[in-house]
């Protein structure tokens, strides 16, 4: 593999004629490096049933582990990821692999569910990697193949959430829950070395603010750029419905209806796969077309998910189908919506992500709560209902926005 020493700087039409396309190689690294990374953010999801069971507290209580998880990553994106923008990025992408590799260890050594709820929270905290390998993958693309190079690495990172619950169900099945995170950390010191092997630096382009200026900055984004305003809400939305769902299928696939085992539950998350997989077809239209429609088929993709779901939850084809249904929708939207973004300011690319997904995650924390509510309360149908109610603000959103200037 060939690297490139340093990231390019904003292209003008003549300089990005004469560069080169990304390498399909290049993309490789990222698109697994993204999903390796990220998996550690999902493995308690199909285990809760277990944990709850292991720490001896009430299912509702130990969706508030998951939910912890989310908020320390919405933390992390918040305090880590706009240090991309003045940083050396490849040094800071293994800087955090490091750190998450000490969070792994902690949460696989809980003593109790305190210990463990604090540890969710350190490990999604630290779990930044993958927000800052998707802007280095837009910064080293050129722009007309950004959406395809960006829907490349996603569909690597939504592999990766989805494999991450199959992978930690099947290995708690037959080793118990404290072994899937002792291998996640061998992962990440092995990932970090593949990187640290195979990434080109890249250093920043734009103006090295102070890390305080850095962080005021996000504000100034927010009200200067509507675009980014409204992919904040539709990400929002969309990763609450489905951390809504997610969230609560555990308990549900345990319960009276199926009464699957861990391993089982795991193995719903292969079948979201296809829907990854369409990351990168979301992608192409981005750049085909208009990333807004793409969003908007995505919701309501979204929502069709959940009327099989709900309606038809108790029949496992039914509830396959939605699975798949609402995870292509799910990332339709989060593709397209990075896409929106990543073309607005170059030089400020870590920046617009992280306004972006810390709106992402605070969205998904929403979602996990409120499904762990519904659930608490009114089953199947008040986890559903949750995620409903999360599509229903963003679809509020999309329609209230149409026809504006800034909507692409």
């Amino acid at each position: 593999m060939t690297p490139h020493t340093a990231t390019r700087a904003p292209a003008s039409p003549s300089s990005a004629e004469a560069e080169p396309a990304l390498p399909l190689r290049t993309t490789w690294v990222l698109a697994v490096g993204c999903g390796l990374a990220v998996a550690n953010l999902y493995f308690a999801q199909p285990l809760l049933a277990e944990l709850a069971d292991a720490f001896g507290v009430p299912a509702s209580r130990m969706g508030l582990a998951a939910t912890l998880a989310q908020v320390g990553y919405g933390l992390g994106l918040l305090v880590f990821v706009p240090l991309g923008d003045v940083l050396e990025r490849r040094g800071l992408i293994l800087t955090m692999l490091a750190a998450v590799t000490a969070a792994l260890l902690a949460v696989a050594f809980s003593p109790n569910f305190t210990w463990f709820a604090v540890a969710s929270l350190a490990l999604g905290t630290t779990t930044i990697a993958p927000q800052l390998i998707v802007p280095l993958a837009a910064t080293l693309a050129l722009p007309e193949q950004r959406g395809r190079v960006v829907g490349a690495v996603m569909s690597g990172l939504l592999i990766g959430v989805l494999a991450s619950r199959t992978f930690s169900g099947l290995v708690a099945a037959r080793l118990g829950w404290r072994a899937v995170y002792l291998i996640a950390a061998a992962l990440s010191i092995a990932l970090a070395l593949a990187l640290r092997l195979l990434l080109p630096r890249s250093e920043p382009e734009g103006e090295r603010l102070p890390y305080l200026r850095l962080l005021a900055s996000l504000g100034a984004l927010l009200r200067e750029e509507p675009v980014l305003r409204q992919s904040c809400l539709f990400g929002a939305a969309t990763f609450g419905a489905m951390s809504a769902f997610w969230n609560t299928l555990a308990f549900f696939l345990a319960g009276p209806a199926y009464g699957y085992g861990s391993d089982a539950v795991g193995l719903f998350g292969l079948v979201g796969v296809a829907g990854a997989l369409a990351a990168s077809v979301a992608g192409r239209l981005a750049d085909r077309t208009s990333p807004r429609l793409v969003i908007g088929a995505g919701i309501a993709v979204m929502l069709l998910a959940y009327a099989m779901v709900w309606g038809g939850g108790g029949q496992l084809g039914w509830l396959i189908a939605g699975v798949v249904l609402l995870d292509l929708g799910a990332q339709a939207a989060h593709v397209s919506n990075q896409a929106r973004i990543y073309a607005l300011r170059p030089e400020v690319r870590n920046r617009l992500n992280t306004a972006y997904m810390v709106c992402f995650f605070a969205g998904g924390a929403a979602g996990s709560g409120l499904g762990a509510f519904g659930w608490g309360h009114w089953g199947w149908a008040g986890a559903c209902g949750a995620g409903v109610l999360m599509l229903g603000v963003g679809l509020v959103g999309f329609l209230t926005t149409a026809g504006r200037r800034a909507d692409q």
